[in-house]
């Protein structure tokens, strides 16, 4: 088990994967273990069903999570950066909270692009036991999303799953008019197009095969007791909405800078990941045309490279410490 500094103090996975821990709460998880060339226990993270036995595991043992799924080929997102993200808007959340984190279902959060994991509710409500409007443009996202909330009894009235039709909004038709929203949070699609995010999963391939030849030798026998598995697929996969849009994730963080403005009292934060650095200054320059009382960029860890998300609100700093008197 390694400790990684670069995730939040609050992350119970800074310390790795207790693969023996998990391996019992979660038996499936089991045949996929081996011990890798640095004598650790590890699993092949180019195999799609090593990398979602495990975040099963981790959501069983960690967030009482006892069913998860997603379909064949879409994004299987890993656990202790999606968590991450999580805390550190529970820290944006705490300056207006009397300094205290808000722990509580008072507060209501919109995931923009939930995914078929419907990741960022699951675990936000289990964590903090916030309420969470999960959206996205992909009815069988959305049919997946709805059955991982219904398989689990710890989340009924927590998660509401909305099925965004026009794809060319954002927050029109989910936000309710009169109705006031704590904050907002996105992992917007990065790349550009097609060919772009053909480019990146290949150059990810390429990193994962350093190591695939001894991973595979170890899981020889899981892949022959499950045929399924010897197709072996990037672990992460993606549909198209979830890995490129039209000018990348700079066009599709402008889009949310714009329907926010319609929406300046309604939600206290509005906030985004960005994966390119580059794309920070363009962003800023956006939200300054869109005169935002304040700005923030948090610095992060997400997977295993450095990552920051920008968060902004048009209340000034008397009506955001006055948010949870007036909500």
């Amino acid at each position: 088990m390694t400790l990684k500094d670069n995730l939040h103090p609050r992350n119970v996975h800074k310390h790795g994967y207790d693969f023996t821990a998990l391996a019992k709460s979660s038996p499936a998880l089991s045949p996929f273990i081996f011990i890798n060339k640095y004598q650790n226990l590890s699993i092949d993270f180019s195999n799609i069903n090593a990398v979602k036995a495990l975040n099963l595991a981790l959501l069983k043992q960690y967030y009482k999570i006892t069913y998860w799924d997603i379909p064949s080929g879409y994004l299987c997102p890993p656990i202790p950066g999606r968590i991450d993200y999580i805390h550190y808007l529970a820290d944006l959340l705490k300056v207006t909270n009397n300094n205290k984190i808000p722990n509580s279902e008072k507060i209501t959060a919109v995931d923009i692009g939930t995914g078929a994991s419907c990741i960022y509710p699951l675990l936000g409500h289990q964590q903090y036991k916030w309420r969470f409007i999960a959206t996205d443009i992909d009815p069988i996202s959305i049919e997946y999303a709805n059955k991982n909330i219904q398989a689990n009894i710890s989340l009924d009235d927590a998660i509401t799953c909305i099925l965004q039709e026009d794809i060319d909004s954002i927050f029109k038709g989910i936000l309710k008019a009169g109705k006031k929203y704590d904050l907002t949070m996105c992992n917007p699609p990065f790349h550009r197009s097609m060919k772009e995010a053909t480019q990146g999963s290949q150059k990810k391939w390429k990193n994962l095969n350093k190591t695939k030849d001894n991973a595979r030798a170890k899981t020889k026998t899981a892949l022959t007791n499950n045929p399924k598995s010897q197709d072996v697929t990037l672990n992460f996969g993606g549909q198209n909405a979830e890995l490129w849009c039209a000018g990348g994730e700079l066009s599709f963080i402008r889009k949310i800078i714009k329907e926010s403005c319609h929406y300046q009292q309604q939600v206290l934060w509005f906030t985004s990941l960005i994966s390119k650095k580059d794309n920070l200054s363009a962003i800023k320059q956006t939200l300054k045309k869109a005169n935002v009382a304040e700005v923030k960029v948090i610095k992060m860890a997400q997977g295993h490279k450095n990552s920051r998300f920008i968060a902004w609100s048009f209340l000034d700093k008397e009506q955001q410490l006055n948010w949870f008197n007036t909500k």
